[in-house]
């Protein structure tokens, strides 16, 4: 007999004996745990990251996804232009900025 045979054979047999509310409160209880370990403290981050963004003006230090740091020089509707080194300034979208400098000293 198969391992699969085996297995529904030990679990029909017991499924049937135990109660049947027992199921659906375990499905309940994995759904509650999941809400509360990774649900929930995505959705806070998600609400910082777009409170961080919301709150950059010119001439704040940031850090976006690519790992580059740099002061904004200037800031447009989606886009932001950032001075990576003297004289040196790129356009990054304001999606791809995570942190600002005064939030990494604070961690």
């Amino acid at each position: 007999m198969t391992q699969l045979g085996i297995f529904l054979q030990t679990g029909g047999a017991s499924g049937a004996a135990g109660n049947p509310m027992s199921g659906i409160f375990m499905m309940v209880l994995v759904f509650v745990v999941l809400y509360f370990f990774m649900i929930r403290p995505q959705m806070k981050r998600q609400k910082e990251v777009k409170k961080f963004r919301e709150a950059m003006k010119v001439g704040d230090k940031i850090v976006t996804a690519g790992g580059l740091h740099g002061k904004i020089k200037d800031m447009k509707d989606t886009s932001v232009v950032v001075e990576i080194a003297e004289g040196v300034k790129v356009t990054v979208e304001k999606a791809s900025v995570f942190q600002t400098g005064a939030d990494m000293a604070q961690r």
